[in-house]
């Protein structure tokens, strides 16, 4: 039935804004470049993720678990054990993210200079 359904990110009402939210919003991009590098226990994947909070993280991985690019799993151990990893769907796009990632990383000396030059033209222009 969804496949016959237009998607347009543009679009003010279409669903594909959320997603697109969980995934590139700060938290869900970290989130899915880190368990792009395999499965990961909640603490494991917060202690990865530096500076996210334990309820952003549990925010995060709910709503990319709704989405359909986490999985969860519960072991019946105890203490309980709950592992995260991507779906084929989650896998997928973190790749994108990940060059998109390694890209910024790459070009930051480039980044760093245009902050550097921006900031002595405002100075410059304030000062005049």
């Amino acid at each position: 039935m969804t496949d016959d359904l237009v998607f347009n990110v543009f679009a003010r009402a279409c669903t594909s804004r959320e997603t697109l939210e969980h995934v590139t919003g700060r938290w869900g991009t970290l989130t899915l470049g880190a368990l792009h590098e395999g499965t990961f226990r909640f603490n494991e994947l917060r202690r990865r993720v530096d500076g996210v909070s334990e309820k952003m993280l549990a925010q995060t991985l709910h709503a990319l678990e709704r989405d359909g690019l986490v999985h969860r799993e519960a072991q019946p151990t105890n203490p309980p054990r709950v592992d995260y990893r991507l779906t084929p769907l989650g896998r997928e796009i973190a790749e994108r993210l990940r060059a998109l990632i390694e890209l910024v990383e790459g070009r930051m000396p480039d980044v760093l200079s245009a902050r550097e030059s921006y900031d002595e033209e405002r100075a410059a222009a304030v000062g005049a």
